[in-house]
């Protein structure tokens, strides 16, 4: 499938995608437990900053204000009829800033979870989540999104139903799971899991990986696992900006701009072409990763040990996909 992004991947080995969406709302006056979705209608000039900031740091790709635009999250906020037109602003909205960027840049539809469970375990059935993940997909269609951008998944049901949703809508899409319980996601899955899952989709994703989770040691770990399988779909690395501290009522993530120019250099040299950053991370954070990769030349491919070194240590001792892995050591982070 042509499209934006696929002719981008033509021209560099790498991508830099944006930073956080929720961290830097708050930072802008989001109070925790109202929808941001609901932003893009009522505080459009807070959504088009937040989407400039990512674009003028450098990033070749942003994620769009919709992360919770489905119905079941929306109806939290009794705003479960607004799908289409919450979507369609906040990449509306992206999309005018994109075009005005004077170089390619991508607006990635941001597609959550739906917090629910998937049946069997759950109620939410297959029919219901695509359901509700196509309505998403068609309002992000209308206001003129690139792709699709799936992501902090956990169940690989849900993974499914993304991917055939996408395929409904018409459009191309990228996805990533958060593996945050000793290299697995809340469900279970692991690296390999996610890479073997991906190979058998019908709809296949032009891109797949790993965002959010538990720290960017962690993340790197995980990206190293989908390097191990082989696959040649391109991945994809959005790791937190360090470990949140809670700190004066806020929540703080302790990563540094430097320690995430090590991160994207680290990234890329594990595996991944589409490298971004996840909860915490901010335009000065983007910035110094785009400065790295562009400065330091491309590596061999890390040990953990050199991951933690530069990084921290890792939260477990295994990333899930067998009985091995580093042992737990004290973080070495700098700054």
């Amino acid at each position: 499938m042509t499209n934006a992004l696929s002719k981008l991947l033509e021209t560099r080995d790498w991508l830099l995608a944006d930073g956080a969406t929720g961290t830097n709302l708050f930072n802008m006056g989001l109070s925790s437990g109202d929808a941001p979705e609901l932003w893009n209608v009522d505080e459009p000039e807070k959504i088009k900053a937040l989407y400039s900031g990512a674009i003028d740091a450098g990033s070749d790709l942003f994620l769009t204000n919709t992360f919770g635009g489905n119905a079941s999250r929306l109806k939290l906020h009794d705003a479960q009829s607004r799908v289409r037109e919450l979507n369609r602003a906040g990449a509306e909205l992206g999309r005018e800033l994109a075009d005005k960027a004077g170089r390619p840049v991508i607006v990635a539809g941001s597609v959550g979870p739906t917090g629910e469970i998937m049946a069997p375990m759950g109620s939410l059935t297959h029919e219901l989540a695509v359901e509700m993940f196509h309505e998403q997909a068609e309002g992000l269609k209308e206001g003129g999104v690139d792709l699709l951008w799936v992501e902090t998944i956990s169940a690989s049901e849900e993974y499914k139903a993304a991917a055939e949703a996408a395929k409904l809508a018409g459009m191309p899409w990228a996805g990533t799971m958060s593996f945050d319980t000793a290299g697995r996601t809340m469900m279970g899955i692991t690296s390999a899991d996610l890479a073997k899952l991906v190979g058998k989709l019908d709809h296949q994703p032009l891109a797949f990986g790993a965002n959010c989770g538990v720290g960017a040691s962690d993340l790197l770990r995980t990206v190293l696992g989908f390097a191990a399988t082989g696959t040649e779909t391109p991945i994809i690395a959005k790791g937190n900006a360090g470990i949140p501290k809670y700190h004066d009522g806020h929540i703080h993530y302790d990563g540094t701009p430097e320690l995430m120019g090590d991160y994207a250099v680290l990234a890329r040299d594990c595996g991944a072409t589409i490298i971004g950053g996840c909860c915490g991370t901010t335009p000065e954070h983007l910035a110094a990763m785009k400065e790295a990769l562009e400065t330091r030349p491309r590596g061999d491919r890390p040990s953990l040990d050199e991951i933690a070194e530069k990084l921290g240590g890792f939260s477990s001792q295994s990333d899930g996909t067998d009985d091995s892995g580093p042992e737990r050591r004290k973080s070495r982070r700098r700054g």
